[in-house]
């Protein structure tokens, strides 16, 4: 970290000084984190501490002119209904799912005894190719 030291300078030097919109929006970043202070910014770089409160004003995140911001997030119980809400509707559709399917084999059961043909079997059956097994003589 810098020191004092380095950064004196005349009262002229100091009002002629410009720092960059990246610099400035990094050092209220590291406010807005509680890395730093308002004061120790203002020390460190002999700035006033309303030059760094302007800074705020234009940078901030969580800064709105006078108006403070109260971020709720959602509970956790909230989420975890809603998630226990989710899987009773998958766990729902997957039952129906099963008793299609269910319904469907029985279907095909009869039918194969009704009308004696495998259908299962034709249905595995992979389909032939066309060029056959034809020997020349």
């Amino acid at each position: 970290m810098a020191t004092r030291h380095q950064f004196l300078q005349s009262r002229a030097e100091r009002q002629r000084r410009i720092f960059s919109e990246d610099f400035k929006s990094r050092k209220v970043r590291e406010i807005e984190q509680k890395q730093t202070t308002i004061a120790q910014v203002s020390r460190q770089y002999e700035v006033r501490e309303s030059s760094i409160a302007k800074w705020i004003s234009k940078y901030g995140k969580n800064y709105m002119k006078g108006i403070r911001t109260i971020v709720e997030s959602e509970s956790d119980t909230e989420k975890i209904a809603a998630l226990k809400a989710q899987v009773a509707e998958l766990q729902r559709v997957i039952g129906q799912k099963q008793v299609q399917l269910e319904f469907k084999e029985k279907m095909i059961e009869l039918a194969e005894e009704l009308y004696g043909v495998d259908i299962k079997k034709k249905f595995e059956q992979k389909p032939s190719s066309g060029t056959g097994n034809t020997e020349n003589s």
